[in-house]
């Protein structure tokens, strides 16, 4: 596994693990890589100092069962998390300031904003936050 550094386009760095640095570009490339703070999957590898273990400690990689535990323990947090909450799909940035100015009852709801949508609503004030896993319609598994 190679951890690298990454940067979205508002500037948050964040950590990411990937098997090869073709893993990462692939990706990268299909969108499947979001900014944790702002959802942003316009990403790039930021300038990052070497990570060296002092000598005789080595950290080993976590193991590809590992890594498949822990996001099948997060997928099922979220889930449960998402329970009472309201789809609303690609509505969700119109919904969500529907709310934020009074003109609708507030309530839980989850959906899908791009980008310049959720940095929008950030820059309006608008209590929003983005998931760990990509959300899918409540008739597709995620």
């Amino acid at each position: 596994m190679i951890v690298f550094d990454l940067r979205c386009p508002v500037d948050h760095v964040f950590e990411a693990w990937f098997a090869s640095s073709e893993a990462f570009d692939e990706q990268r490339r299909g969108g499947l890589i979001g900014c944790p703070v702002c959802g942003a999957t316009d990403v790039s590898k930021a300038v990052m100092a070497p990570r060296v273990s002092p000598k005789g400690d080595r950290a080993e990689a976590p193991r590809p069962d590992q890594v498949k535990h822990v996001l099948e323990a997060l997928a099922a947090a979220q889930a449960k998390a998402l329970e009472g909450s309201r789809w609303v799909g690609k509505s969700f940035a119109e919904e969500a300031r529907s709310m934020h100015l009074g003109e609708r009852d507030h309530e839980p709801i989850h959906g899908q904003a791009t980008p310049a949508e959720a940095k929008a609503l950030a820059e309006e004030g608008v209590p929003v936050a983005p998931l760990p896993l990509p959300v899918q319609p409540p008739e597709t598994l995620n």
